[in-house]
């Protein structure tokens, strides 16, 4: 009887003939488990949006800048599309309390739909941002965009952002000024959710 391999191994070739979706899940997830945070941006007429995203990318901090990747826009992308009219928008992070409602935001509405409307979600507006931010959440960034970038390999596009306003709770800033990311959610693929849990802060790492 032959032993049954333990490893599974796929070539490029192997896993372009997969089924599409298994083919969207298994590289997705490969990429590992990351924040996941609502966008929230508002059309120049006035119509609120707020989507979810698991694609934040720290780019530096001096500038603060954060980027995230937006899917090809051959479809309507609204959180593009007033982005690039308003250029500013929102960085929402989700507790697992509400993790449902920030997952239906996933679901394709039409443009005249709000998914606060569509799912309960609450926008709130702070300071002077012109888009909304979602009241549940603990921590809010406003966000001003400063370039998009066109991926020409597989035509997606990278929008960078400056961070303008941070709102946190106190109990959630160390003094170091790291960020507890307690019962916040974490994403793996399209629809696997997960918290993180904290083992050690170490020291700075010197040679």
């Amino acid at each position: 009887m032959q032993k049954e391999e333990k490893i599974l191994t796929m070539t490029v070739e192997d896993i372009s003939r997969t089924e599409k979706l298994y083919r969207t899940k298994l590289i997705n997830s490969l990429a590992g488990i990351r924040q996941v945070v609502l966008i929230s941006t508002k059309s120049k007429s006035g119509q609120e949006n707020v989507a979810i995203f698991n694609s934040i990318i720290h780019l530096g901090a001096h500038p603060p800048l954060f980027g995230f990747i937006s899917r090809p826009d051959s479809v309507e992308r609204d959180t593009l599309i007033n982005i690039k009219e308003t250029e500013s928008y929102t960085l929402n992070f989700i507790d697992k309390k509400w993790l449902k409602e920030a997952h239906q935001t996933s679901a394709r509405y039409s443009k005249e739909i709000s998914e606060f409307d569509a799912t309960g979600l609450t926008p709130e507006y702070l300071g002077n941002c012109l888009t909304p931010f979602l009241k549940e959440a603990e921590i809010k960034i406003e966000m001003k965009l400063q370039e998009i970038i066109n991926i020409e390999i597989n035509a997606t596009i990278m929008v960078i952002g400056s961070v303008e306003t941070v709102h946190i709770p106190k109990n959630r800033l160390a003094e170091d000024g790291l960020v507890k990311p307690n019962d916040l959610l974490l994403s793996g693929g399209l629809d696997a959710y997960y918290t993180s849990e904290f083992i050690e802060q170490l020291p700075y790492a010197k040679s």
